[in-house]
């Protein structure tokens, strides 16, 4: 499947709180194959969900492996259906970015480490623990699912945005 159209700030479905999904079907699998795709076309993509490309289900993908903040601490390719963080400890600020919002960064304070439970494409049971990077991947992706965006969590709009240079 190609690529499907990034949603731009400041479109509504980027603001509305997901559906869960409950039918694990041709529809899911197709949905899932299109955030994949997606995600590998971005520029130093990591993660995208559903509502990004107009999807208001809660489903979203993360994989940090190619880069080089996570290339050392990760999972591989997460496909996650109605995940949940159920556990956050820790807490440090890193520069965020977002396909949806392509030219700023910001600040943004996440938990260091995670545990989330999610369900797979088939509909199986998940909990991993999840650190660093691959933390902040997740938090930034689930948020998606929750209508927010990294610029409803930046720690100080007037220090902490930034005009991106170069979208790369």
């Amino acid at each position: 499947m190609p690529a499907r159209t990034i949603l731009l700030y400041p479109h509504q479905t980027l603001k509305e709180v997901c559906r869960s999904v409950s039918a694990f079907d041709a529809d899911l699998e197709a949905l899932i194959r299109d955030l994949v795709d997606t995600m590998r076309a971005g520029p130093a993509s990591v993660g995208v969900a559903a509502p990004q490309i107009g999807v208001p289900l809660r489903v979203c993908v993360v994989d940090v492996s190619a880069s080089k903040l996570g290339k050392d601490n990760n999972h591989g390719l997460l496909v996650m259906v109605n995940p949940e963080i159920t556990l956050r400890e820790g807490a440090a600020v890193m520069r965020e970015g977002c396909m949806s919002v392509p030219d700023y960064t910001g600040d943004v304070e996440r938990a260091t480490d995670i545990t989330v439970r999610f369900q797979d494409g088939d509909g199986a049971a998940h909990e991993i623990e999840a650190s660093g990077f691959e933390a902040v991947a997740i938090q930034h992706e689930t948020d998606h699912l929750d209508g927010m965006l990294f610029l409803d969590r930046i720690t100080s709009l007037k220090t902490g945005l930034f005009r991106r240079k170069k979208y790369k």
